[in-house]
């Protein structure tokens, strides 16, 4: 299967309108991961940025480059066929940069990026020595515009807002995800850490555009997947 098939099943699969349980991607840095997801029946894989700097040593804050992100996708293609979405932060904090990030995952065989609207450098979402904030929503839209650019259709460009985890309303938010939806994204995820998942289903009920919901429920794991599908979300990672 070529990067492009992968990208296009994945595109397809995330707007289908008759799916009743959203995608399962797992957290996999490395081979032994991914073997683990190909048994336990997931149905994409998800190169975290937290995990591939937690497994070099490093802090979570924009010290990854390409380089690390693709070396991880590289591994988990040699032992497995499926989708391979890779947890870009906010790549870099440029429009140029973003276009690096594009080019060397897509070649490496990734299947779709993840970028989001955190400030450069970026801080956890879940960090507790300092609050997160936001890039400038056209510089989100910019990167989204140049991944799609470089990687043409190569590439599901799914777009992150995290204006919630900032402390914006859920106005804000949509309006965000609204216009990351407008520049070319495939799919949005509103980030949310409301640990109850009332946010997260207030989330299904306010987005009434056509381009599907990706949701990360850290924060809410008794929410469960057929829950998430019912609220309106096309793909869950976990």
């Amino acid at each position: 299967m070529t990067d492009g098939t992968k990208a296009t099943r994945l595109r397809e699969a995330l707007a289908d309108i008759k799916r009743k349980h959203p995608l399962l991607a797992i957290g996999a840095v490395n081979a032994l991961a991914a073997h683990v997801a190909v048994e336990a029946g997931f149905d994409a894989l998800w190169v975290s940025g937290l995990e591939v700097s937690a497994a070099s040593g490093l802090p979570d804050a924009n010290v990854l480059g390409p380089r690390d992100l693709s070396d991880a996708v590289a591994s988990l293609g040699r032992v497995t066929e499926l989708p391979v979405v890779v947890d870009i932060d906010n790549a870099g904090g440029s429009g140029r940069t973003a276009e690096r990030f594009a080019y060397d995952l897509m070649r490496a065989g990734a299947a779709a990026v993840c970028v989001e609207d955190s400030a450069y450098p970026k801080c956890n979402s879940f960090a507790a020595h300092r609050a997160q904030t936001l890039a400038d929503r056209d510089l989100l839209c910019e990167q989204v515009g140049r991944i799609r650019k470089v990687a043409g259709d190569g590439l599901v460009v799914v777009a992150r807002t995290e204006a919630l985890i900032a402390g914006e309303d859920m106005a804000t938010a949509i309006a965000r995800a609204e216009a990351y939806a407008e520049a070319g994204a495939d799919a949005l995820l509103i980030h949310s850490k409301d640990t109850t998942g009332d946010q997260a289903r207030d989330i299904g009920r306010a987005w009434s555009h056509d381009v599907p919901l990706v949701s990360v429920p850290t924060a809410f794991p008794d929410l469960s997947a057929t829950e998430l599908g019912e609220a309106g979300f096309s793909e869950a990672s976990p």
